[in-house]
């Protein structure tokens, strides 16, 4: 077994995402062993702490505070300590300012050691009945209307299995707009629930079902949404659908060229035709 902590290293530690059984021993180990825990909520990591008998002073790193808070961090890792970082549930750096403080580490040449653990997005999608071996996550969708529709247009075509966060109060506008957009009547979803707590939950069907399961079903707790991706066939994509995929990859940093490359991997359309639809996207 390795030593850990190493001095001028940035842990990045899983925490359970409900059920406390889920903490590895080495996160414990790590934790308690590190000079500081940089946390999301202090006070809901102390509660985690405490359980864990856990002394390790904490300083707050959330997205309100991160730009002012990583030049901090990183003078203590030049100065010699260990740091880990945790969220408030899950892999820190997936729908929260982890990613940040990750890589001003790694551009100032610091260690960065993940230490993994639960992780509601891929607890869902290994319990969905739902194809594991392409997915894409995807997070939080835009909380207004029209700016979540326009995003979900996006990613119609898309052939790869979806995962989504969602909160209770915006689930039922969520779904509604994913069967309007995606079609609901043959896409299939999985909704989890609370994953892993008391009241921990798996609903299974379409989504116009969905649609209809909850009108009369209160949403409650937090909800990870595991979508069918895109099943049609090659020959039934519109030029307009194919612009759609193109333009979505390209406007996530990739070249025209790439993009081409990537969808003629998924597709049966050559190469050439799809390089020319990419070159009439205009980005």
């Amino acid at each position: 077994m390795m030593s850990e902590p190493k001095p001028r290293t940035l842990y990045i530690v899983a925490t359970p995402i409900g059920n406390l059984e889920d903490m590895t021993f080495r996160a414990v180990r790590v934790l308690q062993n590190v000079d500081m825990i940089a946390a999301e909520d202090t006070r809901h990591t102390g509660k985690l702490l405490h359980h864990f008998q856990v002394k390790t002073p904490q300083v707050s790193y959330h997205e309100h505070n991160s730009t002012s808070r990583i030049p901090e961090l990183l003078q203590k890792l030049e100065d010699g300590k260990t740091i880990a970082l945790v969220s408030d549930a899950g892999m820190p750096g997936i729908s929260d300012p982890g990613y940040e403080l990750v890589k001003a580490c790694v551009d100032a040449g610091f260690d960065v050691v993940p230490i993994p653990g639960a992780n509601a997005a891929i607890t869902a999608l290994s319990a969905a009945a739902l194809p594991t071996d392409k997915f894409v996550f995807e997070g939080f969708l835009p909380p207004k209307l029209q700016q979540r529709r326009e995003y979900l247009e996006l990613l119609k075509t898309e052939s790869r299995t979806l995962i989504f966060y969602e909160s209770p109060h915006r689930l039922r506008a969520t779904l509604q707009d994913l069967a309007e957009v995606f079609g609901g009547a043959e896409r299939k979803i999985a909704i989890a629930r609370e994953l892993t707590k008391l009241y921990e939950e798996f609903w299974r069907g379409t989504l116009d079902a969905a649609c209809e399961y909850y009108q009369t079903k209160e949403p409650q707790g937090e909800y990870t949404l595991v979508v069918e991706g895109n099943t049609t066939s090659d020959q039934e994509l519109s030029v307009a659908q194919i612009k759609v995929e193109l333009a979505r990859m390209i406007a996530q940093g990739i070249t025209r060229s790439q993009a081409t490359k990537e969808l003629a991997k998924l597709t049966s359309i050559p190469k050439r035709q799809l390089y020319q639809l990419a070159l009439e996207i205009d980005i």
